[in-house]
Parts: C-alpha cells; structure tokens; sequence
C-alpha cells in the first residue's frame, strides 16, 4: 500500500493564496491554505511594509525568517492496522480481510490516502428469503417448496460455507389494510371466495439462518398463504425487521448478508399509515415477540419505514437487498433501488420458477461491483475520490469499480480538505464497501491552532504599556487601539501616515488610492468598509470576495469561492470560473470504458474524436470500421450468435501472455413472440373472420327473401279470379258396371 500526504497547489491564477487573503493572526493564517506558514519572530518585517507574516514557507525564509521561529505544520498519517488482504475464506468463523488498511489517523492539513481492497474466494453467505405470502403468491409458494435443494447446490459454486433462513410477511393487520366483515373474514380472509387461508399477519420469522438445507424445505412446506385487502402489501416493515433482529435471524459477522425480496405487488411506504391513523414514524428497532411475529403490527404507533430508514439499516448491518418482483412492479423497485446502495432487482417469473437463477444472477452482479459508501464524515471535511479499477488507470471522480470477478483487486484513494475548524478537534468517520464488513476507520486531528498561542502574554508591555496582548509575534490590540503595536487610538490623525495606506507610485504612473477607496487609513492602517456584496479586507484593502468571473449569472459557477479576485474551485471543479468539472463517471459507457474508447472526458462531457462517433458517451459508432473498440490493456468487441444475440466480451493478455476472454456483458438478446399475444391475435381474427362471413350470409338471404315476396305480391296483384265458378272444380261421375247382364241376345 503506498500513502501519500499532498500538499496542494500554492497559487491561484497567478495570486500567492497567503498573502491575498490578509491574515492577522497565526491562526487565521494556518486557515488559509496547508501551503501557508506563518513567521513569529518579534521583529519580522519592521521597517517594510509589504512583507506579510503569512506567506509561502519559502517565502518566509527568503525575507530573513528563520525556521525555529516558523509555524507550518504539517499533515501527518499514521497507519494504526494493517492486516493483509485475505485470499480465501476457509470458515465461517475466519477474520477475513478484504480492505487495507483497516485503520488511520491523519493529522489534517490536506492529504491522500490508498488502500487496496480485494474480494476474497469462498466468502461465506448467510442468505435470508423473505417472501410475500398474499394470497396472488399461492403458486409462487408451491415453488417454494422445492427451492431449498436447488439453491444449495446453485449457490456451491460459488461459496462451500451457505446459510439459508425463511421468513414472510402480508400487510398489517388493521383496517383498511384487512377484511373486518364479516366476523368469519379475519379468521379466513378467503371467506368470500370460499377457501380457507391463515389470518392476516404483518411479517413473521420462520426460520434462522441454518446450513441443513432440509430444515429450510420442511419449514416452508409448513406455509400458508393469506389475503389482504388493498393491493400494496406490507413488505417494507418486514425488511427492517430481518436487518435489524441479528440474534434472532442468525445473521453472522463474517458473511455476505443477502436479503431476498419475493413480490408480485407494490408496497407500502413512510406516511400510508395515515389511512389507518398511524403517524409515529418507524422507530427501525427489532420488535419480534415470543412467537416470532412483528408486534408492532396490530399497534397504532409504528408508520412503514422510509427507504432512508432502510438505507440507513441495510448500510449499519452489511445486507445485501435483492429484489425478486414480477415484471409489472419491475420499474417501481428500480426506482426504490437507485436510492437504495447495493441493492439489485431481477424480474422474477409467475411462479417464481427462476428464482434461484435470478439470485445467481443478482449475487454475481453485487460481487462484481465495489462501490464506497461513507459514514459519520464531519461537515468541516471534504472529501473526493478516484479509482483505480482492473485496466490500472486512475479515474478522478470515481468511487465505484465493476465489472469484478473474485479475486480481483482494486484501489481507491481520497483526498481529504479540511473546511473548518470544529470545536471538536478529534473525529472519527468510516469509508466502507456497500454490503460488505469490512471498512476503514480513519480518525482526523484538526490543525487549527498555532504551538506559539500557548506562549500568549495577555496586557503585555510588548504592546504600548500593555494595550494589547502578544500573541506568535503580533499584538493583539484592546478594543479602542490600533497599530503595529497598538500605539494609536481610534480618532488619531496623522497626514503623514496616509502613505501608509497606498501603494507606492509606479513608475510613470500615479499614486493609488488610499484603502483602494474602499477604507479608511488610521493610525497608518486601512480600516476597510463594510459592503453589501461581501467582505472587504486586505492591507490596503485590495480584496474582496465578490469581484469573481461568473457563469450563468453565479459566482464561480456556483462552484467555488471568490478569493481577491480569483475563483477557488472545488475539489470536483477546474477553470477562471469553476464550470469544468473533473468527474470523469459521467463519460463512462455501459461497458465501464472512458467514453467508449472513441473520445476524451472534458469537462464531464465525452469530446467523441473516432470519425462516425456519437452519443453522451461516444457509443454511437454507425461508420466504425467494426464492432471492436481498443482500450488501453484490452481489446471489447462485439458480435451476433445465430440467435441474433449481441455477445460482448474483452480479449486480452495477462502478465504471463496468456490469451484470455472475459465476457463482460450478459447477451443482449431479442425478445421471442409473445405466445399469449399471438393466440389471441389469432383467435381474434377467426372470430371476425366468422362474424363477417355470417353477416354477409344474413344479408344475402335477407336480399333473396325480399326479392321473392315482392314478386309474390306483384303475381297476386295481376290474378282475376270468378267468384261463381272455380275453373278447377270438375264434377263427381259415377260408373256402375251389372256383371250379370248379358245383352239381349
């Protein structure tokens, strides 16, 4: 590991910082800037008016200062614990190390500090499955059932040391959160749809973290759904409670936390407790009883947590949170998860038939990235980070690296700036990786006072028969007096002092004004005015803080201060007027490469320099010669499979020459037809294709009628019948034949 303390730069745009700001004192002084010291020597500078106490160090001692009598501390590092980084985790109970150092003490004026972290092999994993148990998540528990086993032997590849916990959660059980009518709905609030489920519960733990694998299986068989009765669901209060009841969920100090989340339905969040009449915020304290079960849940005096309130808890217990939601509430816990660090969501299926490979592919992406988080940083300090991540290259701005694979190291380094002197001169904050145990303490001694105030000599008769008291080399004057040594009164005049208070005149030019026309000289000091756009100060009353270049109508771009005429930027911040910023983050590409290769990060933007290139991040390439794009240690490249899938992988060397390919993307594939979709469109043209043909088949018959019956009545119309005779009647004849008559013969 190697430290460094920085001293930062010593001019501004051509200022000297220690002599433009007017210190009066040591200790103002030593506020400045760490490049500022300050001379207490009785005698400095008498008889010349321009030298300064506060100045350069080199300065100083140019002008006749000697060494014994400056005070210019310096920052001051001091490593406190400095394990070296663990390779594998061989048990649970191993105190493994994956961020070095572990402990630091600086004394502040500004400085930098490099500790490498690496992921070690075989961590082990305390997993805890928290599932929605409503009643739209029956056949989710189903699969549930059969879960145990197979994530076992999943999770065995990547860790031999898996500890698995169960627990569940609905909503709270109170009106209108539940069924209150009738009486049967709130011992079986599946009364109504005639079939039996467990009584509404808010969160309930079923089973600490355990390594037998069967123990998980059995327990979960034991479940039960139940039924809410307003969609959100109560998912938010359970979370605080497997983060914050260690003891009874088992979580272990020397593992990966991992915190399931498995829903189908939006959840309730800080303030719904109104609808119920709660409106005491969520203490987030662990509140299990006896049996196990969320007591705050059936009280009036616990809101839903906040997603601060589950920051705040996920950070304290090193929980990893993973959203396992079906695809309509996919983008509202994105969402929840951008505000959350180091929580990831995946699309889980209907029955949560691809839960364990979606935990696979949420684990891996969480151990795949290292991002920092900070804890307790006093206001007074100001911090910026780089990174220096697998390709060896240093990106300011950055504290986050990806793309990760166990084993891997990289290196953060932040640059500490005090901007303030707190009362309290000792304080402690911590700079830890998301999600994980390991942190770094680092405790930071303020240097705002000078070792030469402790020899202060109040009423000294150094200071004009004790008007004053002298303090590293000055007098500090009692109200009322003025001057070097507090010789002058308040009211004196002396014309012949007025030179005091101008600038000499240069040559061929005139004498300036005295104060700058912005004081009055007494005693032969300027006593600079007061003003309403900021401070005035200065020996001569030359600086302010308000006469600065501006952008967009704000001083310093809103981004710096003001100093004598020049803009101090932030850390972040570069250029006259602080609007160039030095992040670096905002160019990278999807693929964690500077501008996608094809361009340079200026000033927060990509400048795309490849012919063709465009987009925020140049990764817009229609006329690139191919799809591979070179990085400094590596070659990216992309292609299509035969299922029309976009691979993107690296090719590189490593430090022994051997050839290796790194996938660096999961492959972007096109989305097949949607079968549903297509057996309804399907079946929807059949149905009109019939109903159209029975229509014209209607119409058609309807035609062929009318045309008939009109042709009947027409024929009807023309017919003449004779009402006396029917032309049809023929009249009976009867034939009677004797068979006994033989004729006369």
């Amino acid at each position: 590991m190697g430290v460094w303390i920085i001293t930062g730069v010593t001019q501004v745009c051509g200022s000297n910082v220690c002599t433009s700001r007017g210190a009066s004192t040591c200790k103002q002084c030593l506020a400045v800037h760490p490049s500022c010291a300050w001379c207490f020597q009785e005698d400095f500078g008498q008889g010349v008016a321009s030298l300064s106490r506060c100045d350069l160090k080199s300065n100083l001692v140019a002008a006749g200062c000697p060494l014994s009598a400056l005070e210019s501390p310096t920052s001051k590092l001091q490593v406190v614990e400095d394990r070296p980084l663990s390779n594998k985790a061989a048990g649970a109970t191993q105190d493994v190390t994956q961020i070095k150092p572990q402990k630091l003490h600086i004394t502040l004026r500004p400085g930098e500090l490099l500790h490498p972290m690496r992921q070690v092999e075989d961590y082990p994993v305390d997993l805890y499955y928290l599932m929605d148990l409503s009643y739209s998540m029956n056949d989710d528990l189903f699969r549930l059932r059969t879960l145990g086993k197979g994530l076992a032997e999943a999770m065995s590849r990547t860790t031999s040391n898996l500890r698995m916990g169960f627990g569940a959660f609905v909503d709270k059980p109170l009106s209108p959160y539940m069924y209150i009518s009738p009486k049967e709905a709130v011992k079986n609030p599946c009364y109504s749809i005639n079939t039996t489920c467990l009584p509404q519960f808010g969160y309930k733990h079923v089973l600490s973290l355990t390594e037998e694998v069967g123990r998980f299986t059995e327990e979960v068989k034991k479940q039960m759904v139940s039924r809410n009765r307003d969609a959100p669901e109560g998912g938010f209060d359970a979370i605080i409670q497997a983060a914050v009841c260690k003891e009874q969920i088992g979580w272990r100090p020397g593992a990966s936390h991992l915190l399931i989340f498995t829903s189908d339905a939006k959840t309730h969040v800080a303030l719904d407790g109104r609808l119920a009449g709660i409106v005491h915020p969520n203490d987030g304290q662990c509140h299990l009883n006896s049996d196990n079960i969320y007591s705050m849940s059936t009280t009036m005096v616990s809101d839903y947590p906040s997603l601060a309130l589950i920051t705040e808890k996920m950070s304290e217990n090193n929980i990893n949170l993973i959203f396992a939601v079906t695809n309509p509430v996919v983008p509202l816990y994105q969402n929840y998860s951008e505000l959350i660090p180091g929580t990831t969501v995946g699309t889980l299926s209907n029955d949560s038939g691809n839960v364990i490979q979606l935990i696979l592919n949420a684990y891996a992406k969480i151990r795949s990235k290292v991002e920092l988080e900070l804890q307790g940083v006093p206001e007074e300090l100001s911090l910026s980070f780089n990174a220096t991540c697998l390709n060896g290259e240093l990106i300011p701005g950055l504290k986050s690296c990806s793309g990760l694979k166990i084993g891997d190291t990289v290196s953060f380094s932040v640059e500490a700036r005090a901007r303030g002197c707190p009362k309290q001169k000792k304080k402690t904050f911590i700079i830890k990786p998301v999600g994980f145990k390991d942190s770094l303490s680092i405790t930071v001694t303020f240097e705002c006072d000078c070792k030469c105030q402790t020899k202060t000599q109040p009423n000294s008769p150094k200071c004009h028969y004790g008007n004053g008291t002298y303090e590293c080399g000055i007098c500090l004057c009692h109200p009322g007096r003025l001057g070097p040594h507090c010789e002058c009164a308040e009211g004196d005049y002396n014309p012949t002092e007025q030179d005091r208070c101008s600038r000499p005149a240069s040559t061929g030019g005139p004498q300036s004004a005295i104060c700058s026309g912005r004081g009055d000289c007494v005693c032969g000091q300027c006593v600079c005015h007061s003003s309403d756009f900021g401070k005035v100060w200065g020996k001569l009353c030359e600086c302010d803080d308000f006469n600065c270049l501006r952008y967009k109508g704000e001083l310093c771009s809103g981004h710096g201060v003001c100093n004598c005429g020049f803009c101090q930027c932030a850390p972040d911040w570069q250029g006259e007027n602080c609007n160039c910023s030095r992040r670096t983050d905002t160019c990278m590409s999807s693929l964690g490469l500077l501008c996608s290769g094809r361009g340079h990060c200026v000033c927060g933007a990509c400048d795309c320099t490849q012919p063709g290139a465009y987009g925020a991040t140049c990764d817009k390439c229609p006329t690139c010669p191919d799809a591979c794009f070179h990085d400094t240690n590596a070659v990216n490249c992309t292609y299509k499979d035969e299922n029309d899938c976009v691979e993107r992988f690296q090719y590189y060397e490593d430090a022994n020459g051997k050839s290796i390919l790194r996938v660096v993307k999961e492959p972007d594939c096109p989305k097949g037809p949607d079968i549903l979709v297509v057996l309804l469109s399907v079946a929807g043209a059949i149905l009109f294709l019939g109903l159209a043909a029975l229509l014209i088949w209607k119409l058609l018959v309807t035609i062929h009628d009318r045309r008939e019956f009109a042709k009947f009545e027409e024929e009807r119309a023309r017919a003449k019948w004779e009402t006396g005779h029917n032309p049809l009647y023929k009249g009976a004849t009867s034939t009677f034949t004797n068979i006994t008559y033989r004729g006369k013969d």
